[in-house]
């Protein structure tokens, strides 16, 4: 398949219409275990900052369709992190549709210096999205981590939070989530991952699984960048044996062809990429010897 997902976009212009159409009967999305608490995760999730960030302009109808597609094919994580409060409370009333209820993993995540901001924008959080407990909160980033971790365990202890965690998104903050997760225990970590995109490979993927920490990954398709690499690219034959049948699902099986990791989040805000997407959660899932095919074959072509 050659047609890149930014023409599939234009071609697929009524995507509002298709939004709200019936979700067609899906193979189940593989789950995967918390290693805290054994609670199973679906291994596909939403990163949905971006859609968020556009509702005022698109209004709520193309997340309320990505969500559709997310969890008619079993999926549930959605990873949030605050942008301004008008798109946070709109976000959260999506979230709060009843059609959602209780099918939902959401995250949050702190982002200021210091501990009063910190806090102050946790419970800025809890308002927007109508919610007094989150599924996972997260210091985004690492920042101002020694001040925000010992908040991020009150508010665990207070049942405000169900996990805790940590996020990079940036090779550069590999060393020091490293280093964090030797001296802290959180539930989770967030780390960037791609076909491309793989120093996570070499030591902290093996860190957090000896940890017990799970690992939801971002970045997947590198913010858009692996398919301006690879959209005039043909899929390996190969490819077929895994069932990929475009480059997005190629990267989220190689990544999830990884045992450490957890979840990966495919930010969109097309329903029928959401799908798709969705359906590289399923089986098969490539072995140790086709992950070396893959990279070999993407590593020929940029």
């Amino acid at each position: 398949m050659t047609t890149s997902r930014r023409t599939f976009l234009a071609m697929t212009s009524a995507a509002a219409t298709c939004a709200i159409a019936p979700a067609r009967a899906a193979t189940p999305m593989a789950t995967r275990a918390i290693p805290k608490s054994n609670e199973m995760l679906p291994v596909i999730g939403l990163g949905s900052s971006k859609v968020v960030q556009q509702i005022v302009e698109t209004g709520p109808q193309p997340l309320a369709g990505v969500l559709r597609k997310l969890v008619a094919h079993g999926g549930k994580v959605v990873d949030t992190w605050p942008r301004n409060p008008v798109n946070d409370a709109r976000f959260g009333k999506i979230i709060n549709i009843p059609e959602f209820a209780g099918k939902l993993f959401i995250t949050g995540k702190i982002d200021r210096p210091g501990k009063d901001a910190g806090l102050a924008q946790f419970r800025d959080t809890q308002t927007s999205y109508g919610r007094k407990a989150i599924d996972l909160l997260q210091v985004f980033s690492l920042t101002d981590i020694a001040t925000h971790w010992p908040t991020l365990r009150a508010i665990k202890d207070a049942g405000e939070a169900r996990y805790i965690g940590a996020t990079v998104s940036e090779d550069k903050l590999h060393e020091a989530l490293a280093a964090f997760l030797q001296k802290e225990a959180p539930d989770t970590v967030q780390v960037n991952y791609s076909i491309s995109e793989r120093a996570v490979e070499a030591k902290l993927l093996p860190l957090a699984a000896d940890k017990g920490a799970a690992v939801i990954v971002n970045r997947p398709f590198m913010n858009g960048d692996l398919f301006a690499k690879l959209e005039k690219k043909p899929l390996p034959p190969f490819a077929v044996e895994i069932g990929c049948k475009s480059w997005a699902q190629y990267s989220l099986k190689y990544i999830l062809g990884h045992p450490a990791v957890t979840c990966v989040l495919a930010e969109t805000s097309n329903p029928l990429h959401m799908e798709e997407n969705a359906d590289a959660g399923t089986s098969p899932l490539p072995d140790a010897a086709m992950r070396k095919r893959m990279v070999a074959y993407v590593e020929e072509l940029i």
